[in-house]
């Protein structure tokens, strides 16, 4: 049995799954706010409770929003603050009395749909999150890569590449918490595409608002719509250009936007060096589940 934990700022749920994949228990519970320690206690428990319920004891995955650092052993680059700066491996170890694996949340996605998503069967997925922030993993013959200084895949916090006079406006106006200018996140991002319809508009909507909006012939969603499209698709195409994976696979609440998977294959074109591309970009097969399941399979099948 495989159990895998996705701790995310809201919620952490854990998953134990058998050998083919099924799910044997699953359940979640709010993520204790800037409170380390019962954070700790809440992972325990979660996977205490799945142990209990199967009788089994479980390999336990744990992906997170953000990384632990290969030079200092610590978690960064979380926005779950109160993460940053522990051990939160050997922590939850030491508590287990076992072994534990770790990853960034958006490489356990790349993980989950490379094993049995949209990208099983092929060698490189890349993963990526578009969100309330913007985050993306690779996975390499179903296993997280993660690079020497565990940044692989950090492709939201890289320039949006090709910008014209109105990203060069945007950018100037709206920054990334990071503290640098231009970061793809701020633009592709749900939040991102959410900020450009009321810079547009002069008015405040929700992402699914701005989608209905757009089906009702809003000048503004279509033209946010439009924009939004443009500067994925040029991220998209640097990606290629710099790794060309087999497969493109998007999570977060913006890869329900179903006309994104008819627009953007072509508009990525347009940017890929050459001009000739053919990456199937597809939406995450277990949606809001890949995360809790990839991290899960941070331990993998036998022969993998």
């Amino acid at each position: 049995m495989r159990i895998g934990i996705d701790l995310g700022g809201t919620k952490i749920e854990v998953i134990a799954l058998g050998d083919q994949g099924e799910a044997l228990f699953r359940k979640r519970v709010d993520t204790p706010q800037n409170d380390y320690q019962k954070t700790l206690e809440a992972i325990v428990g979660l996977i205490s409770d799945a142990e209990q319920a199967t009788g089994q004891q479980g390999t336990v995955g744990i992906g997170i929003p953000g990384v632990i650092s290969p030079f200092t052993g610590k978690v960064k680059n979380a926005n779950s603050v109160w993460l940053n700066g522990q051990r939160l491996d050997k922590d939850i170890a030491a508590l287990l009395g076992r072994e534990i694996r770790i990853a960034n949340d958006a490489n356990c996605l790349a993980v989950s749909e490379a094993i049995d998503g949209a990208g099983e069967g092929m060698p490189m997925v890349f993963a990526v999150i578009i969100g309330t922030g913007c985050g993306s993993g690779i996975a390499f013959e179903g296993r997280v890569h993660a690079g020497g200084n565990g940044l692989a895949g950090e492709w939201g916090h890289n320039p949006l590449p090709w910008m014209d006079e109105e990203d060069r406006a945007y950018q100037e106006d709206i920054r990334c918490f990071c503290g640098k200018p231009g970061c793809t996140e701020t633009f592709v991002s749900g939040t991102g595409f959410m900020t450009d319809y009321l810079r547009l508009s002069g008015v405040q909507k929700k992402g699914h608002e701005i989608i209905e909006a757009l089906a009702q012939g809003d000048k503004f969603a279509q033209l946010a719509m439009r924009r939004y499209e443009r500067r994925l698709a040029r991220a998209l195409a640097q990606v290629i250009n710099l790794l060309d994976p087999d497969v493109i696979v998007l999570g977060g609440g913006m890869s329900n936007v179903e006309r994104l998977y008819q627009t953007l294959p072509d508009l990525v074109k347009a940017w890929v060096f050459g001009g000739e591309c053919a990456t199937p970009i597809r939406k995450a097969v277990h949606g809001d589940s890949s995360g809790v399941r990839g991290a899960a399979w941070l331990w993998p099948q036998r022969g993998r």
